[in-house]
């Protein structure tokens, strides 16, 4: 499936069950330049398992107001312009790939509060376990669409995955591919 980039989407209501996703999410082996979250600017968190994110920086979005955003989806947002030229989350929704029925419901979960997750997935293996965790996790209108050619290298190559798709070890940093002289390309 190289070439072929999927991205993992579900909505969260509380601080507590996101943070715990992009825990469980970093435990599974995703990298932090895999993980965005999308949420308004008085959700307050900014800090704690979301500092490991890359990339946090605030949006204005007209009509609906300020955005705080962490991971890749920070980049592609602005780096393609979407809330300049769409004026409203849908679009920038959209403009990442997300079909526009989805996009039109997540931003109306977002207007209300809630926390928008977004898993990059190279494979179909990585699409599953991101969409098994964020079933396990608590996330609601679990989602999934193929990412824009032009989307993922806005966002920041991400580093090698730092165990073997599929092993069920825990991620850890000391860890690298076992089977392989260097690590695959993306």
């Amino acid at each position: 499936m190289a070439g072929n980039n999927i991205a993992v989407f579900g909505i969260y209501s509380t601080r507590a069950a996101i943070e715990q996703a992009v825990g469980r999410l970093r435990t599974e082996g995703f990298r932090s330049t895999d993980i965005s979250v999308l949420f308004l600017d008085n959700c307050g968190i900014t800090g704690g398992v979301l500092g490991w994110l890359t990339g946090i920086g605030a949006l204005a979005i007209p009509g609906i107001g300020s955005l705080i955003a962490a991971g890749p989806i920070v980049a592609a947002l602005a780096g393609a312009g979407a809330l300049g030229t769409a004026g409203r989350l849908v679009g920038a929704l959209a403009g990442l790939g997300i079909p526009d029925h989805e996009a039109r419901r997540y931003e109306g979960r977002i207007c209300e509060g809630e926390m928008l997750l977004s898993v990059h997935c190279d494979s179909t293996e990585w699409v599953r376990r991101a969409r098994e965790v964020l079933d396990i996790t608590g996330a609601q209108h679990i989602g999934s669409a193929g990412e824009k050619s032009g989307d993922f290298p806005n966002a920041g190559k991400p580093t090698s995955r730092v165990r073997k798709a599929g092993s069920g070890d825990a991620a850890d940093e000391n860890d690298l591919y076992e089977d392989l002289d260097e690590p695959p390309s993306r």
